[in-house]
């Protein structure tokens, strides 16, 4: 039962894109679709690295055939995070960073955490807290762009609250994964408001991957 209403969610997608996009649709943006839609079934059943496969492969040839609607995907996106990070960082101080492709590698060594607005096409952040080294109070970490991997660690010397959300992907929280479309996660942890260090993360992808793991 669970296959088939995947089958019909999908086929539901498909013929809203059609709709909405047939007059610009050719022959690249056809099969680019089937492979979005083929890689959302794959990711929901729970083969998650080759539905990421087909999901790359499916927005590189969109990319190919509507050069013009992927741009301008990217500048609502880069508008809608400069909005943002203005809402939520609200001490000054803090690092904004905008890039294509950007790597955080804050899982080998201690590193000193700074609040961060950063936005990229493709970026990947590994986040250990047990290594970091606050310098403020609150510290808020914001990622956001159109492909992100990211893994939080996280650590009881700090209060955590987390806002994610994930257009195609999969959302990861210890032992429970949302896989497919429309994955979201509101979570604080139970120390936040006694805790003397906070963390906040505000993470939003249009194609990601989140893993939360606890000590």
């Amino acid at each position: 039962m669970d296959k088939r209403n995947r089958m019909i969610a999908i086929g539901l997608i498909g013929v809203g894109c059609l709709m909405i996009f047939g007059r610009w649709l050719g022959f690249f943006s056809i099969v680019a679709l089937l492979f979005l839609l083929l890689g959302v079934y794959r990711t929901t059943s729970g083969k998650v690295k080759q539905g990421y496969k087909l999901l790359g492969v499916g927005a590189v040839l969109l990319m190919l055939d509507h050069l013009l609607l992927v741009l301008g995907i990217c500048l609502i996106s880069l508008g809608m995070f400069f909005v943002k990070s203005r809402r939520m960082q609200r001490r000054g101080g803090f690092m904004q960073k905008q890039s294509f492709s950007s790597r955080f590698d804050w899982d080998l060594s201690p590193w000193v955490m700074r609040s961060l607005s950063a936005w990229h096409v493709l970026g990947e952040a590994d986040i250990d807290l047990s290594l970091a080294m606050a310098e403020d109070p609150e510290t808020v970490m914001l990622f956001q762009g159109i492909f992100g991997d990211t893994d939080i660690h996280l650590s009881e010397d700090y209060g955590v609250e987390i806002e994610a959300f994930v257009l195609f992907g999969s959302i990861e929280f210890g032992s429970h994964r949302d896989t497919g479309m429309l994955n979201r996660l509101n979570w604080k942890s139970a120390n936040y408001d006694s805790c003397a260090q906070k963390v906040k993360f505000n993470i939003s992808y249009l194609m990601g991957d989140l893993d939360v793991r606890a000590d």
